[in-house]
């Protein structure tokens, strides 16, 4: 366990911790995520989880983002769709802390961006991208690789976990379908399990924000589905973070999640409530293609018009 840390004598649900680091108390239950019978409403917390206000990031002669303003509320799930190119990682590396704007403000859990403690900060908002995963030693046991975000490392070293941080990995393993490969190594594992075990390794440290970077990315048609399903699990518990999902297409917005935002060339396109965001106008203007959205139950597809557009 990190150095000064305390833990919380709690239980907590499944895949998102019952008890709460730095939010107000909340009701501890047993249960799945397909039947939780009692949790605190994340949602009716009236601070940000996150606030943009004009954000900009420049780099050299590139403008990465453009005037960004973003607020996410407790309780929300957020999908992020774009191009490449479109300024999609630089927004979530911006909400994670991990990188200044250029100008601009950024509140992340009640504080300024600028003002803040990162290392008290940073292990508050859970992380996974495939250049994260690039880091992750390939003959690193699986179980380690999820142990270790409590000391934002990659590798086990020297560090000290107590026997409670190793339950609360094993059982995330266990809630995310891993619970065969927690002896495996990281390097054994198909493109399917990594995207699991990276999960929980994001959730390791009981989060209050949650960043997923393309975690569809590499995935087959199966391999897509089943992690939509766990994303759709994740997001229907109430006691789960308040989440962001980048993607590229449609067809990877899990069932349950509740906002979009719409990014062209680091600009926002649109962005509010999912079903007022996704819309055949504003999904063409973002990826400049007439484009026709269809709506199937709670997932989205999107295809090339043959009509032009109203």
């Amino acid at each position: 366990m990190r150095p000064g840390a305390t833990h919380r004598d709690v239980t907590f649900s499944d895949l998102a911790p019952g008890g709460c680091v730095s939010r107000p108390p909340c009701v501890v239950v047993f249960g799945t995520l397909a039947h939780v019978t009692a949790v605190a409403d994340m949602s009716l917390l009236t601070e940000p989880v996150a606030r943009l206000d004009r954000v900009q990031v420049v780099r050299g002669d590139a403008v990465l983002l453009r005037d960004v303003s973003w607020q996410l509320n407790a309780g929300e799930r957020w999908v992020v769709l774009g191009a490449n190119g479109a300024g999609k990682t630089t927004l979530l590396q911006v909400a994670a802390g991990s990188i200044r704007p250029t100008s601009g403000r950024v509140d992340l859990l009640g504080e300024s961006l600028e003002d803040a403690d990162l290392d008290d900060l940073l292990p508050r908002i859970g992380w996974a991208s495939a250049a994260l995963a690039d880091r992750l030693p390939a003959g690193e046991r699986v179980l380690d690789v999820v142990l270790t975000a409590s000391y934002a490392t990659v590798r086990r070293g020297a560090e000290r976990y107590d026997g409670i941080d190793e339950d609360r990995a094993r059982d995330l393993l266990l809630q995310l379908g891993c619970r065969a490969l927690v002896e495996r190594r990281f390097g054994t594992l198909s493109e399917g399990e990594r995207k699991r075990v990276q999960l929980a390794r994001a959730l390791m440290t009981d989060p209050e924000l949650l960043l997923l970077d393309e975690p569809a990315a590499g995935l087959d048609l199966g391999g897509r589905e089943a992690l939509m399903r766990t994303l759709s699990r994740l997001a229907a518990d109430p006691n789960a973070p308040t989440t962001v999902l980048v993607s590229h297409h449609v067809e990877e917005i899990p069932a349950g999640f509740t906002h979009a935002l719409l990014l062209r060339d680091g600009a926002v396109v649109a962005a509010g409530p999912l079903t007022d965001v996704m819309t055949s106008a504003h999904l063409s203007a973002c990826f400049g293609l007439p484009l026709r959205v269809h709506r199937h139950g709670d997932r989205y597809t999107a295809r090339a018009a043959l009509l032009r557009l109203p």
